[in-house]
């Protein structure tokens, strides 16, 4: 065993993956070395490790340097006020739920969201009530909130105090957030957004709208999956003028009291690369993407979403469905690679990987890469060559769908679940119970059941279906599952 496990795991890690088409958004620091800013911080990173001393303000006390960065943030993501925070998207989340509703407030939230999101509504004993995510056959994954189930639990629960979007999801995908704004006003509710991958929203105009200029209340972005950032540094935008003193106050209760200068200065920098040479860069990185896609959508048994596939989707929904458009936009800066019925992304991620590509995450039958303008052309090559020469036999997999489900019945909030007392009881004897934890299959990622639902027949069904078919199931093991006594 290696004296250094950690370290030296990260460097031949860092040997064996050279081509990074996943987070961070620098990009093994490509975003920092093409500026002299930008190199004069790498160049004395170590040095920039600093704690609050007279000069460099104070996180939690903003009256120099912080305050005029925060504020240039402010004005550049067109909100009422904004944070750097040091402890992720994470923290924010708690900070916009905590701020924005009360114990025993009901809430709307997208059933396909971040664990932060379920953590903070057990913390701060709120009552959510879920809105169904829409599973498309082509991806094999579920891609945006079915806005059928939105109006129909809209109007059945109008008393909620807000709503719980996230924009986009981890595939790009980006669900009607304007209608469902402009839906959830009309009853009073809070619209906060779990933005962590569109850091880079609106800065060109064939990206996706910003939460924050579409006039949400609170939206979280995370600057280190697609920006020059380094991980763990995201950013807080709140629209909300009554919320802002209680967003003040979580900013302090769920932030370090020692904030990394480190973190706060790649994030600065974020920001002002992006003012400065975002448009060009996305420009340039959207064309890169376009051509490349366009190639490697001629390689037989795979193909890459474009908006087109989008417009079918919609329509198809309209048409079999009688709905309107689930999907408003798509994230031109990342892949999905969707792979033909009888091949497997799982599969495709790991033979990526052995030819020094790294890319974001896989399902059953997608690969996700995220671009960032600091990807270079021959990286693309290599992406385009290795996915040529690959042989899809070697990929062939008896895949699992991913299921629609009725959303189950609540029998208790999850705070009161969390603290009740639990056992584990064979599957085929938890018909019935109640959940004693969260049932998550991964893909899709989507909770099937979460803690304090009631386990039912369809519910056990889908449980069986994905363990028979080895999906990964967290919070079933060895056939057994938590529930309540």
């Amino acid at each position: 065993m290696p004296e250094l496990p950690l370290l030296e795991g990260v460097l031949k890690y860092i040997k064996e993956n050279n081509i990074l088409f996943c987070m961070p958004g620098h990009k093994n620091g490509k975003g920092f070395y093409n500026t002299s800013i930008g190199r004069e911080f790498v160049n004395n990173i170590l040095k920039f490790d600093i704690t609050e001393v007279d000069g460099v303000d104070n996180l939690h006390n903003q009256k120099g340097i912080i305050l005029d960065a925060s504020r240039h943030l402010r004005d550049f993501y067109g909100s009422k006020k904004s944070y750097f925070l040091v402890n992720g998207s994470t923290s924010g989340n708690m900070i916009m739920l905590f701020s924005s509703f009360n114990e025993g407030d009901k809430i709307l939230v997208e059933r396909n969201c971040h664990n932060s999101i379920f953590n903070s509504i057990i913390m701060r004993k709120l009552k959510p009530v879920y809105l169904k995510n829409i599973i498309s056959k082509r991806l094999n994954a579920p891609i945006s909130i079915d806005l059928e189930h939105f109006l129909q639990v809209l109007k059945e629960n109008a008393d909620a105090k807000g709503i719980v979007v996230t924009y986009p999801n981890y595939y790009g995908i980006c669900s009607n957030l304007k209608f469902i704004m402009q839906e959830a006003k009309k009853y009073n509710m809070k619209v906060l957004v779990d933005c962590a991958h569109g850091s880079h929203f609106g800065v060109h105009p064939d990206l996706p709208e910003s939460a924050v200029k579409l006039g949400a209340d609170m939206v979280v972005t995370s600057a280190h999956k697609t920006l020059s950032s380094l991980t763990q540094s995201a950013y807080l935008h709140v629209n909300n003028d009554r919320d802002i003193d209680k967003a003040d106050f979580y900013f302090d209760a769920f932030s370090s009291t020692s904030p990394s200068y480190i973190s706060l200065c790649s994030m600065d920098y974020a920001r002002f690369y992006l003012e400065k040479y975002g448009y060009r860069d996305y420009e340039g990185l959207i064309r890169r993407n376009q051509h490349y896609r366009n190639r490697i959508n001629s390689i037989r048994g795979l193909s890459i979403i474009d908006k087109e596939d989008i417009v079918k989707f919609n329509r198809n929904c309209i048409r079999e469905k009688n709905m309107m458009a689930n999907v408003w936009n798509i994230d031109l800066t990342r892949y999905i690679i969707n792979l033909d019925r009888n091949y497997s992304g799982d599969l495709l991620l790991k033979y990526l990987r052995k030819s020094g590509i790294q890319c974001e995450m896989s399902d059953g039958s997608n690969v996700i890469l995220i671009f960032s303008p600091f990807n270079k052309e021959e990286e693309y090559e290599v992406l385009y060559n290795t996915l040529k020469n690959c042989n899809l036999e070697h990929l062939k997999y008896e895949r699992a769908n991913i299921i629609e489900y009725e959303i189950p019945e609540i029998k208790m909030l999850p705070y009161e679940a969390v603290n009740a007392e639990k056992q584990i009881v064979d599957l085929e004897d938890s018909l019935g119970k109640v959940s004693g934890a969260n049932i998550i299959p991964y893909p899709p990622g989507v909770p099937i059941l979460l803690i304090g639902e009631l386990i039912n027949k369809d519910i056990l069904e889908i449980i069986r279906y994905y363990s028979k078919n080895g999906v990964d199931l967290m919070g079933v093991e060895d056939n057994k599952i938590k529930v309540i006594k």
